[in-house]
């Protein structure tokens, strides 16, 4: 004979199971944030914090249901078929995680490509799968029983389309204008291209599991969404530390002979404030406002002091102590360098 709890609770606890894991790596990813980081603003590691206090909360709730069902009232089967109060908080939690993470990079992509037009459908797109993410948790509230979950399709519908949408307009509004303002520096843009396939893997997983949950939603009336949308929080948490942490990884190092024609190469991400000073200098190559990623060119120009008047010269400079010996240096030297390491997003 089948279980009766295999229908809801099977894929509700793989779901936890998923939501466990990723808050591990969650835990992780924030420890490593706050020991690298620490020259960040105030309000990013305050906002951090809120994400972790948040996926704290969303764990606890989500064992807590679990255990009171299938360990507490084990073997009562009238409860196997209700969702009681603190499962009725998750789509809420999952809601408000995602309208937090999708607003980070709204401001990313005001920063990047000063589009308020694209911001402003982010945005709109956001707030409205956290209405239909509240608005979900108010409807297991009033209609508890998982088999009238399809009563409110349309609410649960508007919170992961909408969310899907949100995924997937950062993702192109932000690989676009990486795309559009490669520099033709091979250096450069494998760094843009690294940032692009970041955005594209971390935008696409979220929306692809929004899709995921709401396609089992609509094609089942078991609880197979859950095994989707219980891990759904965690993935939009981890997605926007995965990219804040990151940030370390954006550097290229490359020293190569001078006498070889090539260039000494480093690049690292900066803060938009370092890079706002760099503004109106030739020598540096921009990806857009505040972007965080541009080339620094300098070129050093070295000269041969073998000569005797050269020695003399630096033979009565109290620098030096001691005579010269006759050294050839390189004719010229040539180096592309980024700003200090980044602090900011």
């Amino acid at each position: 004979m089948t279980s009766p709890a295999i229908p809801v609770h099977g894929p509700a606890f793989i779901g936890i199971m998923f939501n466990v894991l990723l808050y591990g790596i969650m835990i992780t990813q924030t420890f490593v944030y706050w020991n690298t980081y620490k020259n960040d603003k105030p309000w990013m590691r305050a906002f951090v914090l809120f994400l972790f206090l948040l996926d704290t909360v969303n764990a606890i709730f989500d064992l807590a249901w679990i255990y009171n069902v299938i360990i507490v009232h084990y073997g009562e089967l009238q409860y196997l078929g209700v969702a009681d109060w603190v499962f009725s908080t998750d789509p809420a939690m999952t809601a408000i995680s995602a309208f937090c993470v999708q607003m980070f990079f709204a401001w990313r992509v005001k920063v990047l490509t000063s589009n308020i037009w694209a911001v402003l459908v982010i945005a709109a797109c956001s707030f409205s799968q956290l209405l239909g993410g509240i608005g979900t948790s108010i409807a297991c509230g009033i209609l508890p029983e998982f088999i009238h979950f399809q009563k409110f399709q349309v609410i649960v519908i508007i919170w992961l389309a909408c969310s899907a949408l949100c995924d997937v307009m950062i993702t192109i509004f932000m690989t676009w204008h990486l795309r559009s303002h490669k520099t033709g520096f091979a250096a450069t843009d494998g760094i843009v291209d690294q940032v692009i396939r970041l955005t594209v893997q971390t935008g696409m997983i979220t929306a692809a599991i929004a899709i995921a949950d709401l396609i089992a939603f609509l094609a089942s009336p078991s609880g197979l969404h859950l095994a989707f949308n219980l891990p759904l929080a965690k993935l939009y948490t981890n997605t926007l530390m995965s990219t804040l942490n990151a940030r370390a990884g954006w550097k290229f190092n490359r020293t190569t002979d001078p006498s070889s024609g090539q260039n000494n190469i480093n690049l690292r991400t900066m803060p938009g404030e370092a890079l706002s000073a760099t503004r109106g200098r030739t020598d540096v190559v921009d990806f857009g406002a505040r972007s965080g990623v541009f080339v620094h060119v300098e070129t050093n120009q070295m000269v041969d002091l073998s000569d005797d008047s050269d020695k003399k010269s630096a033979a009565n400079d109290p620098l030096f102590t001691s005579q010269l010996p006759d050294v050839a240096y390189p004719k010229e030297k040539k180096g592309w360098s980024r700003g200090s390491e980044s602090t900011a997003v």
